[in-house]
């Protein structure tokens, strides 16, 4: 594994290929205003970065992300890639996440409209969310301790589970099929409409 340490890049798909890298303390920014920087890449760990430029992880395996900061500059951040962790991370940029599977996400700060489309097999925990359609047309999810702001969430959603969780939204779960809800709050004004065996168990809802 190749370390690299506080290093500023700006250029336009800067590490683009790269296999076995340590990013710590990393910038991702600057004039030259570059995208892509690190896509197609695989087995990349992120400590402590700050990515401000577009489009950073496309068709990527096996990331490792914490303690970073992806700003609402940074769209379209994780896309199209498989097995990632992220943890204690701020994704504030549209779009963050789509298109991927095998996704991990702990104690990350999630402000991101249109996240978490179209994923595959992915557990998020003692998170918090703001987005609106969020997590629309995506499977097998596991969420425990995670508190959503935001209209029109898990729409088409299938075989997930949700426990302990704090959902304030509007639409939700429309089309959403095989979903449990366990324990958790859920505020909103049409739930659950055109579902199939969505079931909530032992949970304090609000429909307005």
């Amino acid at each position: 594994m190749k370390t690299i340490i506080n290093q500023t890049f700006d250029k336009e798909r800067a590490l683009y290929g790269s296999n076995g890298i340590i990013l710590r303390h990393c910038s991702f920014d600057g004039t030259a205003d570059g995208e892509s920087a690190l896509k197609e890449c695989g087995n990349v760990t992120a400590e402590d970065c700050f990515f401000n430029l577009r489009y950073p992880f496309w068709h990527n395996d096996h990331m490792k992300m914490t303690g970073s900061e992806l700003t609402k500059l940074c769209r379209a951040a994780l896309w199209y890639s498989k097995d990632l962790e992220i943890a204690h991370t701020k994704l504030h940029g549209i779009k963050a996440l789509r298109e991927c599977s095998q996704v991990r996400m702990i104690g990350c700060d999630v402000v991101s409209p249109e996240f978490g489309w179209s994923v595959h097999q992915m557990e998020m925990e003692n998170c918090s969310v703001e987005s609106e359609y969020f997590m629309m047309r995506s499977d097998d999810l596991t969420f425990s301790n995670v508190s959503l702001k935001g209209k029109y969430s898990f729409q088409y959603i299938e075989n997930s589970v949700f426990e302990h969780c704090y959902f304030d939204t509007k639409d939700a779960f429309w089309h959403a099929k095989n979903v449990v809800v366990r324990d958790s709050v859920v505020k909103g004004e049409y739930l659950a409409w055109y579902c199939e065996n969505v079931t909530f168990e032992h949970c304090t809802m609000t429909v307005l």
